[in-house]
Parts: structure tokens; sequence; C-alpha cells
């Protein structure tokens, strides 16, 4: 039995991995850190949760002394530094998964997309870095043609209030969002920049967030620099994704409600133009599950040699 430590657990992601924890047998939840909820049982965020267990306010030292086989730190961005500094000098054999975007540019960090960048390199790594939830989407779109791409994929995502965090704000803010649509980081948005470097393609990303709570969509304008056929299209995702059980392909354009409350994504929509120089591809997904907690579990499952997907179901 892996014991796993949770720092940033009362947060919407934290609570989705407080549940996939404790669908299975092979971890168990150690220690829960929130000074938000400091004492406080976790069974009340999340039923399933082990009802001895209650929230913690430890220091970045005490965590790193408290032995976890492996921690997952799901703090908002530019939080985890000190975290991993006094891990990494007490206790440098923990497993670390970082949700943030503080480590996904590092190439010390293991970037964790199975589906695309393969689990070979996560078996056995120490320090992991989890994709963010629109680059999840926008690499499932473009790495199965980055190849054929003539210049940048043109990527427009629109993006559940859940994926703002718990901190107030415009895109959380309900009555802000009201029958309205809210366009941000108009330019060199964090996930571009990760998308880009990732595929090694360069990437234009248009965020938005919506009324809705959970659930992203994404639609990818991609120019070819040779026509591509029909079949050929949709094959190479096929091909790409096959056998693999939480990426579903589908002819539908896929919908929020086609990602939303599912581990995995749904992608889809193969449209061409008539000369074949021009597609459109959709993606959907949970930015909560597959955006984040689902593949954190992943990842760390991959990390410490276990069974990658028990207690995760399509």
């Amino acid at each position: 039995m892996k014991r796993i430590g949770l720092v940033g657990a009362r947060g919407h992601t934290g609570r989705e991995l407080i549940r996939l924890l404790a669908a299975r047998d092979d971890m168990a939840l150690d220690f829960a850190v929130s000074r938000a909820m400091a004492g406080q049982p976790v069974a009340g965020l999340a039923p399933e949760a082990d009802a001895a267990l209650s929230f913690e306010a430890l220091t970045a030292d005490e965590i790193a002394a408290r032995g976890a086989d492996a921690i997952i730190l799901a703090m908002p961005n530019g939080a985890a530094a000190d975290y991993v500094a006094a891990i990494e000098a007490a206790a440098p054999d923990t497993v670390l998964v970082d949700l943030s975007a503080d480590y996904r540019f590092d190439d010390d960090w293991t970037y964790g997309l199975p589906e695309i960048y393969g689990r070979d390199r996560l078996r056995g790594a120490s320090r992991v870095s989890n994709p963010g939830c629109y680059a999840t989407a926008g690499q499932l779109c473009v790495a199965p043609v980055r190849a054929w791409l003539s210049g940048p994929a043109h990527l427009f995502g629109v993006s559940g209030y859940s994926g703002a965090g718990t901190t107030p704000s415009r895109k959380n803010d309900v009555e802000a969002l009201k029958d309205n649509l809210m366009p941000y980081g108009l330019l060199s948005h964090m996930h571009e920049r990760e998308m880009s470097r990732h595929l090694g393609r360069d990437v234009r990303f248009s965020p938005h967030v919506a009324a809705f709570f959970r659930g992203i969509t994404l639609t990818a304008q991609l120019e070819f620099a040779a026509p591509v056929a029909p079949d050929a299209f949709k094959t190479a995702y096929v091909d790409a994704y096959a056998g693999e059980p939480l990426i579903e392909i589908t002819d539908a354009i896929p919908e929020i409600a086609d990602g939303a409350f599912k581990p995995g994504a749904v992608v889809g929509g193969f449209t061409l133009s008539e000369d074949g120089r021009r597609g459109v591809v959709v993606a959907a997904l949970d930015n909560l599950l597959k955006g984040a907690a689902v593949q954190a579990m992943q990842n760390l499952a991959l990390a410490l040699g276990l069974e990658e997907l028990k207690g995760v179901r399509r």
C-alpha cells in the first residue's frame, strides 16, 4: 500500500483526487493539507475518504518529514517551489506530481500526458508535471497530425468556471458569467506556450469561460502543407489513440455534455475543406478529471509502478 499526501486538498481538483484515491486498494491518502479547513474531517468534503482523516495545516518541512511514498501538489501556479525544495532536501526519493504550471517547462521533470508522450518515460519517474486542462484537450487535437501542419494550429476553447479555482474572481462569479462568455488571456496564455513547447509546433490559443461549472470544449483549426484525404484525417486519430481506454473517437462534434463527469476525452467532428488543406477537429473533456485529477492519478500510478487505471471508469 503506497502512502499518498495531498497538498491543496480543499479545491475542486483536490476533492476529485480524494475520491479517486479512495477507489484504489494499492494507494491510501495518508494526509490532506488545507490551512483553511484544518481540523475538519476530510469526509465532510469527500464522503469517500477515511472517516478518521482530518485536514491538516502542515508546513513544507512537516510534509517532507511525514515519509509519504508520493505527494500530489494541487495548488495554484507559483505555490509549489517551497514544498518541492523541502521534499528534495529531506526526502528526495518521494514521488512528486505537480498539477500547477510551475514545472511544465522544466526538463528535469517528466511531462505526463501518457496517451501522447508515452508511458515508459513515466515509469519510475520521481518528478512529474501534470498538463493543464486546456493543454490536454489541445494536444489531443493537434498531436496526431502535427507533422502535416503548414503553420500554427489555432485553438478556441471554452471552459466551465471550476477551472478558475475557488478563489473569488470574475471568472468564477456566477452573476458576472450569467448570459455571458468571458474571453481572457488574449496573448501568450500559459497553455499556449505549454502546448507549443511539448508539441514542437506553434499553437495559437484563445481561452474563454462560461456559466457552466465543469467541462471543456476545444475547437482546433488546422492548415496542412499538402492535401489530406477525408479518410486519412480521421484515421490519423484512430491510429494515434488505438487501445487508449480514455480516448473516444467519434464522427459527431463533441459537446460539453459529452466530456463532463467522464474520466477521459472525446475527440471528433472531423471536417476538411474541399481542397483538403484545412481541417477542423473538436475535443471535449472534464477539466477536473482528464484535465487534472484523472491524469494525475494515471501519472502517479505509472511513476509508482502500479496499475494505471485502477479506480477509473469511463
